[in-house]
């Protein structure tokens, strides 16, 4: 119930004698449990509820880390789980009978597994190192503790509370001291009247006892007059002093307000941040791998297989067909140490200085003679494409090795 200055009226129960007392104070005897006016803000002792969100809020910051903690370690458990399925089933693979783009799709299910298992490598240390840092950093700085346990937030807000609400307490304890006895004296004027009641019309009566019957009643009116008046009294006064006691409480809650609006600032921030780790659906390594596995398996081709295996184990083999054959005598063997080596090389598509290239995708090199490298990063392009699709570069620091064709773009 708000109280404004300047509309209290004198005399008798005015407007603010409206206000019932049992939401004044906090000794009521007669109050149910259920009532809700006990609950208010305004009664002493109640914004011990605010004063909490201190505690309950560093707790909850113990609880979050905890939680992405163990999301964490699942995230870790994913990706041993995925590379242990791609080393299991990579040497079945390998030696399966698929061949040609058959082959190439299913072994590249095992390539995507092996990445997408870095990937998660790399979630699970982003909720440790980064998010649950992040964290207990900002717990660390917002919340002091005190040497003999709380925080000194809470401490101060207890105090700023106690301070503003100790007159008021007062006061309502002084009304509800003038509550109980008008009350009281009602109640004796209320016996008064009943005795006076039956002794007028009782003829057993004496008329002296009925005269005394009716000076106690009279006693107890002027009794009760009294305190009323001085119930009237301190409430006046405890109506007066309310809207000073609402500003000093307000004025202590929303510095409370302030500190939890930073909180949950921060912690939406934190929870975004832990939003954009785990969200695998917008990470572009994520749709790289997907694409690239999409696109082997789109590049599956029956004629290409069929004529793979007919030129490699088919009629398409060259073979050597009988034919007459000079006799050639045998040549002589060459003394020790002049032997002539003869080192022959397999023929390579070289390109002479090389195609500048840029990185579309981050890629991370699974075997020793693959490059790594990072999206937008430059490089040579030494040799074509060869049929599995995969291209040799050299990067500017002399590093040089093989890397996916389609993981880079030509630069104009």
């Amino acid at each position: 119930m708000r109280f404004v200055p300047g509309c209290r009226k004198t005399g008798t129960f005015g407007l603010e004698r409206r206000i019932t007392l049992s939401n004044m104070s906090s000794l009521q005897k007669d109050t149910t449990p259920e009532d809700s006016n006990n609950q208010s803000f305004w009664m002493p002792g109640n914004y011990q509820r605010t004063v909490r969100r201190t505690e309950d809020a560093f707790q909850a910051c113990n609880d979050i880390v905890a939680c992405f903690q163990e999301r964490a370690r699942v995230e870790r458990q994913y990706a041993q789980q995925l590379s242990e399925w791609s080393s299991k089933w990579k040497p079945v693979v390998d030696s399966s009978p698929l061949y040609g783009s058959l082959l190439r799709a299913w072994q590249c299910f095992l390539t995507s597994a092996d990445r997408l298992s870095v990937l998660h490598a790399s979630i699970c240390r982003s909720l440790v190192s980064e998010d649950g840092d992040r964290v207990r950093t900002w717990q660390k700085e917002t919340f002091h503790k005190k040497m003999f346990g709380g925080f000194r937030e809470s401490h101060d807000f207890e105090t700023g509370f106690a301070r503003a609400q100790k007159p008021w307490a007062k006061r309502l304890k002084k009304l509800d001291k003038a509550r109980i006895a008008y009350h009281k004296a009602s109640r004796k004027e209320h016996a008064a009247q009943e005795r006076e009641t039956h002794a007028r019309g009782n003829p057993d009566i004496a008329i002296e006892k009925q005269k005394k019957i009716q000076e106690e009643r009279e006693q107890a009116r002027e009794e009760k007059e009294r305190v009323r008046a001085r119930y009237e009294k301190v409430l006046e006064e405890v109506t007066r002093y309310a809207p000073r006691y609402m500003e000093e409480m307000e004025s202590v809650f929303d510095q409370c307000q302030e500190e939890e609006r930073k909180r949950i600032s921060f912690l939406k921030q934190a929870f975004l941040s832990i939003h954009r780790h785990l969200d695998v659906t917008n990470n572009e390594s994520v749709k790289a791998v997907y694409s690239e596995l999409h696109h082997t398996l789109m590049s599956i081709s029956e004629q290409d297989d069929l004529r793979w295996w007919k030129n490699n184990h088919g009629p398409g083999m060259p073979t050597d067909w009988p034919h007459f054959q000079e006799w050639t005598p045998p040549e002589k063997k060459q003394k020790k140490g002049k032997k002539e080596v003869v080192q022959n090389s397999p023929e390579r598509n070289v390109m002479i200085g090389g195609i500048r290239v840029r990185a579309l995708y981050d890629y991370v090199g699974q075997e020793t003679d693959e490059l790594s490298f990072k999206a937008g990063e430059e490089f040579l392009k030494t040799e074509e494409e060869d049929d599995q699709g995969w291209c040799r570069g050299m990067k500017d620091g002399g590093r040089e090795g093989l890397y996916p064709a389609n993981y880079v773009e030509v630069i104009q």
